[in-house]
């Protein structure tokens, strides 16, 4: 496994040198320098994008590994597999919870996304400790609920701003940072 991580990023970094070689004449080619998003236009299409990115994968985690083993009773004592889904929902909850906060930043990149995120910084806040309550069992109901009304919040801000979010299921070994 370590020798394919060297592998990937030894190729990665391969690329990543030889993408700007390829690329045509930008006029910056002159002082050495590389293209980037100067103007306040193209930072606020890019911030709009990450947040879309980021808040669609907390989505689709949320989605995939809390709501729906919630609604399937996967989650109740008897039912099988509980400790696998509970440990899965509760890498879930990181997951989302951190890509939530990585949304929030990237909307104060751009001014009405800012405006309407804002006001949802304390309920994602709040998901902060919730993972830990999930893979313990604890409150399931209210847990998926808080997970679900703080995500519907930033999706109904994001398209408030003309920046729809639409779920992204991570697999697996995105949960678990690897």
């Amino acid at each position: 496994m370590p020798l394919r991580r060297a592998l990937t990023a030894l190729l990665l970094s391969g690329v990543l040198l030889l993408v700007p070689a390829c690329g045509g004449d930008s006029g910056d080619t002159a002082s050495g320098g590389t293209a980037s998003p100067t103007s306040s236009v193209q930072k606020q299409k890019l911030a709009k994008t990450r947040f879309v990115a980021n808040a669609g994968l907390a989505a689709g985690a949320t989605y995939q590994w809390i709501v729906k083993p919630y609604r399937e009773g996967k989650f109740e004592k008897e039912a099988d597999g509980r400790k696998l889904t509970l440990v899965k929902a509760g890498l879930a909850g990181a997951f989302a919870y951190n890509r939530l906060k990585a949304a929030a930043e990237n909307a104060k990149g751009d001014p009405t996304l800012s405006k309407l995120v804002a006001p949802l910084t304390a309920g994602i806040d709040s998901l902060k400790d919730l993972p830990g309550k999930l893979r313990s069992g604890q409150g399931t109901d209210d847990i998926v609920g808080t997970f679900q009304d703080t995500i519907s919040g930033v999706k109904s801000a994001g398209e408030g701003a003309g920046a729809k979010v639409t779920d992204k299921v991570p697999s697996l070994s995105q949960l678990s940072g690897g």
